[in-house]
């Protein structure tokens, strides 16, 4: 049988976004798989609750998102970038069989579709900038437009890109598109209008941030709007990162909330506005976990579904007023959809790297509905993680290890140590890490990872206690659990890498500065330097509530805290990997890191790659995706006494996706 390897991300299916049909019948759901080395594709399917294979319901033409049933179910309206324009535009499809329409030809794309419940009309978002709002270019395109980016680029706002690109003067405003023809709009301004959901017919609600400076505060406005006499106003304030919302026909609005003050070391509750009592009711208050995407209420408006990072899963829970019941607890749910007798699901488990399921409303009974990696798993060994418990700092810590499929009695093997993101952000044995996790494995290593404190899924208090001290706290939980794997005699406790990503890379560049222990790293997309990072990233408020401290009022504290000053103290060879257009952790960071090691004579390198950013390891191009677990193998290859390979610094492209297969026996 095979083993999985880095290429494999070729053969591998996603599945995400599942909705469930009115009728109860069918899930939609997206299908993602890569088409080439540069682009993926993106179809929507559909499969029946009664176990039928699913069958494809748009065509392999561009990248389809967003499936939303009207709510009478006689058409599907999705978002694709189809056609010669790549600007992602609204279609509809009939469900009974026949030809997709576009319904919109808009400068900004569009985004966050919501069908109105008389089914007449959707609501969307879209970025535009003044001067297209006033050509109306955000309501039609009536001829061929390009849009260019300023020369130069003149910027006055403290937020000025994110995820890959600039927003050079767009702001995000809420339109409704009639399917009979016609675009209205319904926000303007120098404010981003967000998360429009329906109510009733009448009601469309939405959100924005609305003060002096919104780039520099966490406060939303959530705003009804009433269609019939076209006035909006704001019916409740909430503070947090992000906004999501749900409403019911009756004037229930249910939305996020996170404390304004320190922030990102708060858990993020759903709270509910009730319009006709002026009741605001913080739902989850009994539950002490964070809160994550969207929550959704069911089509009676009795419960509200949201997901909850749970020690090593992603739960599936619904409030009925406040009461909390657990519906779907196993496994990495990543997608929901509640009907009124089943409950859609996506999710990932320790086997497979997703599907699509479906759950009686509270959980009694679940079913697999899709096996769209089934062809591909049947021809490859997967062994199952381990989960550990050992104690880090006073509290219990939970992690996982993974041992290679072919591990042979009486044999040590290298250790790698994985450590996630975020910080407040949680593992499991599932998710986006599937694939890495089984390649590494495959290819002759113990793979280690936990959630050390800090992150999400165990409670407030442990979220909160890496608060002014990422480095020295984090490190004392890895390392603890990094020595109990290595008293099983199978691992070789001589041999230990590691790697990690965002805050994964910070804690990186963090051990190879405090420890000489491992015999190789990789640190990637990772903050090595606080301050430069608040100075040119997205989320500078990070620095502000995790650390409460500010660059010109505290630069020695941050200095003390950053990984590039203990760069003189590196002697492990050090792989950085950063992606050019990366703006949440901008590419400075790696630059800075990398030439701090060369300058001290560490055996480094530095591998940048276009037209990617944060989402590089998630959703990069694949061709980059595999690229760049084939680095990271050949790193630790190099320098493992397990492995007859040279050093990746000795190799040139050899054992790339772009020249052989990846050498690197086992010896």
């Amino acid at each position: 049988m095979n083993t999985v390897g880095a290429g494999d991300y070729h053969d591998l299916v996603r599945v995400g976004d599942p909705r469930l049909s009115p009728s109860g019948e069918e899930v939609a759901f997206v299908r993602t798989a890569p088409r080439d080395e540069s682009e993926n594709e993106a179809t929507i399917y559909a499969v029946s609750l009664g176990g039928d294979e699913p069958r494809r319901f748009t065509l392999e033409e561009g990248v389809d998102s967003e499936p939303r049933w009207s709510p009478s179910g006689d058409r599907l309206a999705f978002v694709s970038t189809r056609g010669e324009d790549d600007r992602p535009q609204l279609w509809v499809l009939p469900t009974a069989g026949g030809e997709a329409e576009r319904v919109t030809d808009v400068v900004g794309g569009v985004a966050s579709i919501a069908w109105r419940p008389d089914g007449e009309r959707i609501a969307f978002v879209q970025s535009s900038t003044a001067a297209e709002r006033e050509a109306g270019r955000d309501l039609e395109l009536e001829e061929e437009y390009d849009r260019e980016a300023p020369d130069p680029r003149v910027i006055d706002r403290l937020i000025y890109r994110a995820g890959e690109r600039y927003f050079d003067g767009g702001r995000s405003h809420v339109y409704l598109a009639d399917l009979d023809g016609g675009v209205t709009r319904l926000t303007d301004g120098d404010y981003d209008y967000v998360a429009p959901e329906w109510g009733d017919s009448a009601t469309l609600y939405y959100a924005a941030k609305r003060t002096d400076d919104p780039d520099d505060n966490a406060v939303h406005d959530v705003i009804a709007h009433d269609l019939r006499s076209d006035e909006a106003e704001t019916v409740v304030q909430t503070t947090g990162w992000a906004v999501e919302l749900a409403a019911t026909a009756d004037g229930r609005v249910a939305y996020h909330y996170t404390p304004e003050e320190g922030s990102t070391l708060r858990q993020t509750e759903i709270r509910v506005f009730d319009r006709r009592s002026g009741e605001e009711t913080t739902v989850t208050e009994s539950l002490d976990r964070t809160v994550e995407g969207t929550p959704k209420w069911d089509p009676d408006g009795e419960h509200l579904y949201f997901l909850t990072p749970d020690e090593g899963n992603v739960a599936l829970r619904r409030a009925g007023g406040k009461d909390i019941e657990t519906v779907v607890r196993d496994g990495h749910i990543d997608g929901f959809d509640p009907g009124r007798d089943a409950v859609a699901i996506t999710k990932s488990e320790w086997d497979h790297p997703g599907d699509v399921f479906v759950s009686t409303p509270a959980g009694a009974e679940t079913n697999r509905l899709t096996s769209v990696n089934r062809a591909y798993l049947n021809d490859r060994a997967v062994p199952q993680p381990e989960e550990v418990r050992f104690e880090g700092e006073g509290e219990e810590v939970q992690g996982w290890v993974l041992t290679p499929p072919d591990m042979e009695a009486g044999e040590s093997y290298p250790l790698v140590v994985e450590i996630h993101g975020g910080p407040h952000a949680m593992w499991s044995t599932a998710g986006t890490m599937w694939h890495e996790f089984q390649t590494l494995a495959a290819r002759g290593y113990v793979v280690f990872w936990c959630n050390p404190r800090g992150s999400t899924g165990y409670g407030e208090a442990f979220m909160s206690a890496i608060e002014r001290d990422w480095g020295a706290v984090t490190t004392r939980d890895v390392l603890a659990g990094t020595d109990a794997v290595c008293e099983r005699d199978y691992v070789d406790e001589t041999q230990q890498f590691v790697t990690g990503g965002s805050f994964g890379g910070y804690m990186t560049g963090w051990l190879v500065g405090h420890t000489d222990r491992f015999s190789g790293a990789v640190a990637q997309r990772g903050v090595y330097d606080l301050s430069s990072f608040y100075g040119s990233t997205d989320a500078f408020k990070l620095i502000e509530w995790d650390f409460d401290a500010l660059p010109w009022d505290d630069p020695e504290f941050l200095w003390e805290r950053s990984p590039v000053a203990y760069a003189g103290e590196v002697e492990t060879p050090t792989l950085v990997i950063h992606a050019d257009d990366d703006f949440r952790v901008p590419v400075n960071n790696g630059e800075m890191f990398y030439l701090f090691l060369k300058k001290n004579g560490v055996e480094t390198r530095l591998v940048r790659y276009p037209r990617e950013g944060h989402e590089l390891s998630r959703s990069g191009e694949p061709g980059h995706v595999v690229d760049r677990i084939e680095r990271i193998a050949r790193w630790f290859d190099g320098y493992s006494e397990h492995h007859d390979a040279p050093r990746a610094l000795d190799r040139g492209d050899e054992g790339l996706s772009a020249g052989e297969e990846p050498s690197g026996e086992l010896s």
